[in-house]
């Protein structure tokens, strides 16, 4: 499936994507991850980070320095990545979802990147990441109609179903998706981009059972 960024929204921002495309089977946990997550991962961002200092970290720091350009208030509609991050440093912990799901929490917390995991059989044509239209919104996971105009957004031949602060249920991984695409998103470059993908790689085939593998930087 093609990927592309709107000439645009690249030219505004800076962007670029980290697309790795894999096969898995969608279960609802693993404790192997958990046991990961729990006892290294949160105590190393309560030591790193507090509530003041995480908008300094960089690639969330220009991830908001992106939304202000586009004209999106960053602190009202907030990247996945910092979201996540403020939940560890309020005490509020991590939802478990899936497999795939919390797999794609851990390498945002890690990285910094928001990141978006969808399911390619429920995606038609190709991948445009673009930035929302006038009185543009979808469905949001768990919440309800989120308004996506000015955010910077996944859109397929059926429209948005995606973006770094909240995806649509459209694409949403489930136990019945097979074919899957996990996206990091930068908006600082492609050095640190191309690391954080190598270890996507290795934490999706570890913890989210990903096989026939692939990636691209776009």
């Amino acid at each position: 499936m093609k990927v592309q960024i709107d000439k645009r929204l690249k030219d505004d921002c800076n962007v670029n994507l980290g697309c790795i495309f894999y096969k898995t089977n969608v279960i609802k946990t693993n404790k192997e991850l958990w046991d990961y997550i729990e006892n290294e991962i949160i105590d190393n961002i309560q030591k790193t980070f507090t509530l003041e200092n995480l908008t300094d970290q960089i690639n969330i720091k220009t991830s908001r320095e992106a939304y202000k350009v586009l004209g999106k208030e960053p602190s009202r509609y907030r990247v996945s990545s910092e979201a996540l991050i403020r939940r560890i440093l309020q005490g509020k912990g991590l939802y478990k979802i899936n497999n795939v799901v919390d797999t794609n929490n851990l390498i945002s917390i890690e990285t910094g990147y928001s990141v978006g995991s969808y399911d390619l059989g429920n995606l038609q044509g190709s991948i445009n990441f673009r930035i929302g239209k006038e009185g543009e919104k979808y469905q949001g996971i768990g919440k309800e109609m989120i308004n996506i105009e000015k955010l910077p957004v996944f859109a397929d031949n059926l429209g948005a179903y995606g973006s770094p602060t909240s995806d649509s249920t459209r694409a949403m991984i489930t136990e019945k998706s097979k074919e899957i695409l996990t996206v990091l998103i930068s908006f600082n470059g492609i050095e640190g981009l191309k690391k954080s993908v190598d270890v996507a790689k290795k934490y999706l085939t570890k913890y989210a059972n990903a096989e026939d593998i692939s990636s691209i930087i776009v």
